[in-house]
Formats: C-alpha cells, sequence, structure tokens
C-alpha cells in the first residue's frame, strides 16, 4: 500500500488534483454553470483551501492504491486512463444523475457537462497514475 510508485503516485496526482480541480471547475466551469445552477447561494463564496488540499490527497490516495491493484497487469497510460473513465462514469454521471433525481443543485445540462469535466479530470489522473506506476515498478 505504501509503495514507492503509490507515494509517488499520490503526490503528483494531489498536485493534479488541485490544481486540475481549480481549472477545471474553478475558472473553466464557473462560466459553463452559471445557466445550469438551480439553487442561488449554494457555492461558497471563498472555499477553504485545507479541506479541499486533504480532499484531493485522499482521492489522490484511494485512486492511486485502487489503480495499483486494477492495473496491475499492464501498468500504463491506457489502463490508468480506462481506470478515471469507470471513476467519472459512476461519480459524475450515477452519482450526477441521483443528485439531480433528488436534489436542486443543476439541471440536467449542469449535470452532462460536469460529466464531461469528470471524464477530463478522472482521466488525467488516470494517465498520471499509469505512467507513474510503469517508470516505477519493475
Amino acid at each position: 500500500m505504501f509503495s514507492k510508485a503509490n507515494i509517488i503516485s499520490t503526490l503528483v496526482l494531489t498536485i493534479w488534483a488541485f490544481g486540475g480541480g481549480y481549472l477545471l471547475w474553478g475558472i473553466l466551469g464557473e462560466s459553463l454553470f452559471a445557466d445550469h445552477m438551480l439553487t442561488e447561494g449554494l457555492m461558497k463564496e471563498m472555499p477553504d483551501m485545507a479541506y479541499i488540499f486533504v480532499g484531493c490527497l485522499i482521492q489522490a490516495f484511494g485512486f492511486s492504491t485502487i489503480y495499483g491493484k486494477y492495473g496491475a497487469t499492464a501498468y500504463g497510460a491506457a489502463s490508468g486512463f480506462a481506470l478515471g473513465f469507470w471513476f467519472s462514469v459512476i461519480v459524475g454521471l450515477g452519482e450526477g444523475l441521483i443528485d439531480f433525481a433528488t436534489a436542486n443543485i443543476l439541471d440536467l445540462q449542469g449535470i452532462l457537462i460536469n460529466f464531461v469535466l469528470f471524464v477530463i479530470f478522472f482521466g488525467i489522473m488516470g494517465l498520471l497514475a499509469g505512467l507513474i506506476y510503469k517508470k516505477t515498478t519493475a
């Protein structure tokens, strides 16, 4: 669980999760979601960066650990991206549709936009994990 590959992958993925999340949802997503938010004032003006960082670290460690077991037969960019895609389906599309059915957060088009952002986010996360595991595992 605390192999060299997992530790390096976790560090790199944490940086991607923090920076990529800001890029995708903080900069790009803000304008994309403007017309699709169903509840005014839902998002905080200033998020708590410490909790975001800890959340990114947990996501990165979990993703890296799962990839270490999932991709063990063929570490690489393709298997990493594939795992990232399936994470996107579970979190971005599955959970998004459940949220759409039970809460007034985003309209359906907003859910689909969010899913695309999740595919990019977790796809890059998987790609990075795959490359790191391939380079650091014998």
